[in-house]
């Protein structure tokens, strides 16, 4: 059944609220995690090595969590052609590659784990710590990246709501697991911060099941006809292999996307740390202050994702545009509504974040700026997963990467340090980067030529 524009506001916050409430209580999470860590007797050292298993940990899950759209790409649009098989033998496909993917990653890191925590340590210290979290950490990595494709999958169908109790339950798992491992509980021995990582593993074994145990459901496995119908028969055009690098070809332009956008990140961080050490603080609360529209905009993202996709595989190329620009819209609302705040009312804000004075007032002007700069995220990165349904996956990332490199730091570096602005110069090259790939995005999913790429496999 086609959706009806009509019922657009529910059906799209149906789809979106599930997702940004699962990414808000991973949020959560970081935070308790740093408060526990930060409660060792030897935290200095701990918080430290801490900080590099975080960026070593985020830079591959990443890359990885990018099969995710992948997955959701092809799903969604079988799910909107009623092809309800082909969803499951996508799904099916998805797993198979993820654990095969997840057991030989997984294995080099956890084998390697020490050298890579050294080379990014300059502390012994610090690096055996970072080197331990890392080893228990990775051992997980098969069960995420098997989450990876469920999620994908349920995102496809529109059961966002699985993503939130899984990972409610994961996250909530993880924080007694992290208490208990790091400290020691219940007979157990405390294992510092290497306990985090081993928690943080089993609590992705845990969101795993929860995705299997749903899939189980006679629901779910007959309509889908999950755990069937495994073609891995390299003659057939619809192999389970052919699938596999469809959902590669879809999925690998976003994950480099993820690594280059996180260098050109570290960079502009860079060129705050020449600033000063307190400029760089500030940015640091203010770029915490985003996140409270970054993350809507992901789930506002997914929604997109789906509606776009279901209608593109039912041929409906206008509602499917129509149900980009209608979530849009909505996350539009949102991040000028909380730009209005972060303008107005910047001290409140910043406030709620740190109560030392001098770093408040470097970054009351500079919350200012981002308040601008943030709003352009509903029209930009919805409209961006919009495309992704599309298959237009190379052009979302040569979009980012090109303006991310090319616009957004030398504009950062020129402005600040050349033309010597300040942490105020730098800053401002964050709303043209924000609002230039927005109009690029916007009109590209406009474009007559956006929504016709076929996806085949």
């Amino acid at each position: 059944m086609t959706l009806r524009v009509g019922e657009n506001k529910k059906v799209i916050l149906q789809l979106a609220l599930p997702v940004i409430a699962g990414l808000s209580v991973q949020t959560v999470l970081s935070l308790v995690d740093t408060a526990i860590i930060g409660r060792l007797p030897d935290a200095k050292f701990a918080l430290a090595a801490l900080g590099i298993a975080f960026y070593a940990t985020w830079a591959v899950i990443s890359f990885f969590s990018s099969l995710s759209n992948g997955t959701q790409v092809l799903v969604s649009r079988n799910y909107g052609s009623k092809n309800y098989e082909e969803c499951g033998s996508v799904l099916n496909s998805s797993i198979f590659m993820a654990i095969t993917i997840g057991i030989i990653v997984s294995v080099t890191v956890v084998y390697f784990s020490s050298n890579i925590a050294n080379i990014f340590a300059a502390d012994k210290t610090v690096g055996s710590y970072a080197g331990s979290y890392l080893f228990y950490r990775f051992m997980g990595l098969p069960f995420f990246l098997a989450s990876v494709s469920y999620r994908g999958f349920y995102f496809g169908i529109g059961k966002t709501k699985i993503f939130m109790i899984a990972g409610v339950f994961a996250n909530l798992a993880n924080i007694f697991l992290d208490y208990t491992l790091v400290f020691g509980a219940f007979g157990l021995k405390g294992m510092g911060l290497a306990g985090a990582g081993l928690g943080s593993a089993i609590a992705t074994a845990l969101e795993t099941s929860v995705y299997v145990v749903v899939s189980m459901m006679k629901s779910y496995r007959v309509k889908y006809s999950l755990f069937k119908n495994y073609r891995f028969n390299l003659p057939s055009p619809k192999s389970g292999f052919g699938i596999i690098k469809t959902i590669l070809k879809l999925s690998l332009p976003i994950s480099f996307q993820s690594i280059f956008t996180l260098t050109g990140l570290l960079l502009f961080i860079s060129i705050i740390g020449l600033m000063g050490t307190a400029q760089q603080a500030a940015s640091q609360v203010v770029l915490s202050a985003m996140f409270l529209s970054f993350m809507p905009s992901m789930g506002f993202g997914v929604a997109a994702q789906t509606l776009v996709g279901n209608q593109l595989g039912d041929n409906n190329i206008k509602a499917a545009k129509s149900w980009g620009f209608e979530t849009s819209k909505i996350s539009t609302t949102y991040t000028f509504l909380l730009g209005v705040i972060f303008v107005l009312f910047p001290g409140t804000v910043v406030s709620i974040l740190t109560t030392n004075t001098g770093i408040i007032n470097i970054a009351v002007p500079v919350l200012r700026i981002a308040g601008f700069a943030q709003i352009f995220f509903g029209i930009g990165f919805v409209l961006a997963n919009g495309l992704l349904a599309a298959g237009e996956s190379f052009f979302v990332m040569l979009t980012d990467v090109t303006i991310n490199w090319f616009v957004f730091v030398p504009l950062a570096y020129l402005l600040g340090v050349v033309f010597n602005f300040g942490l105020i110069g730098v800053w401002t090259a964050m709303p043209f980067y924000t609002s230039l790939y927005a109009l690029i995005i916007f009109l590209k999913f406009n474009s007559k030529s956006s929504m016709k790429k076929v996806i085949q496999y």
